[in-house]
C-alpha cells in the first residue's frame, strides 16, 4: 500500500491562488477564512487540497457552487 504524500504550497502560492497579498492569507488564517498552515518548524506549509476546499467552501456559502 503506497501512500500518497500531498503537495505542500508556501504563503506566496496561496496568496497568488487567492489573487492577494501574504498578509491577507495570514490575516485570513487568523479569522478563520482559511485553514492553518502545516508547521515544521518555523516553516508554514498549506496542503494545496485545503486552499482548494476553502475556496469552494466560500463558494457555496455564496450560492455559487
Amino acid at each position: 500500500m503506497q501512500t500518497t504524500i500531498p503537495k505542500l504550497i508556501r504563503d506566496t502560492d496561496v496568496a497568488a491562488m487567492l489573487a492577494c497579498s501574504r498578509s491577507t492569507v495570514w490575516r485570513r488564517v487568523a479569522d478563520g477564512t482559511l485553514p492553518g498552515p502545516l508547521k515544521f518548524g518555523r516553516i508554514s506549509r498549506w496542503r494545496t487540497e485545503d486552499v482548494t476546499q476553502a475556496i469552494r467552501d466560500a463558494e457555496k456559502a455564496r450560492g455559487e457552487a
